[in-house]
């Protein structure tokens, strides 16, 4: 199986895990736990696709996703008690799924013939828009719409993918090498307090 199908799977459970983190922090019910985990994991692939004309979206092609959601559930309902004590796993595993989910969004949108411009943003969206959906759900502000380094590296790792890609790197260390400059720019940014500028009224 090639590299970018594993880190798709693992993407997708790892943002399922993300979102029934999220829930369980607001105290929701099973189902809801649940939900929340299928819109955060499914969320951003699903707009894309939806974006690029892609149909049926990529999940409703196969077993894969559904069996990496289910896999996603079964290690946080089994192992929530140590799960939960881990300190910034929601943090960890949220960053794991940008990084996965911006190659991924990215390819898709080059093999379908789109301009890399555009293809960045398609990224950018099967990375963060999950994680809207989660928050919102959960009457949380976006992460996307902090000042932290979200988006911006999403975009950030995306570039140096055409980049790799420009000078001939292979395909398998490229998607590896470009997920890891994601995580390490969003890592990076929380360990040293890098942050975006705050845009504020004038008159404020």
């Amino acid at each position: 199986m090639e590299v970018i199908i594993w880190l798709d799977y693992i993407g997708t459970m790892v943002f399922a895990i993300s979102g029934v983190l999220t829930a369980g922090s607001k105290r929701l019910d099973l189902f809801g736990a649940m939900f929340i985990g299928v819109v955060t994991a499914i969320g951003g692939g699903t707009i894309r696709d939806l974006l690029l004309g892609v149909t049926p979206v990529s999940w409703l092609q196969g077993y894969g996703y559904l069996i990496a959601i289910s896999s996603g559930f079964i290690i946080t309902f089994i192992f929530r008690k140590f799960v939960a004590k881990l300190r910034k796993t929601l943090f960890l595993f949220d960053t794991i799924g940008i990084g996965v989910f911006t190659i991924i969004g990215l390819e898709k949108a080059l093999n379908l013939g789109v301009n890399p411009a555009v293809a960045v943003i398609m990224g950018m969206t099967s990375a963060v828009v999950g994680g809207v959906i989660r928050d919102t759900l959960t009457n949380e502000v976006p992460l996307i719409f902090h000042k932290e380094i979200y988006a911006t590296a999403c975009i950030t790792g995306a570039l140096f993918y055409l980049l790799f890609r420009w000078v001939g790197l292979p395909l398998p260390v490229n998607e590896i090498l470009t997920v890891g400059i994601i995580i390490s720019i969003r890592l990076l940014s929380i360990r040293y307090n890098i942050s975006m500028p705050v845009f504020n009224n004038p008159d404020n």
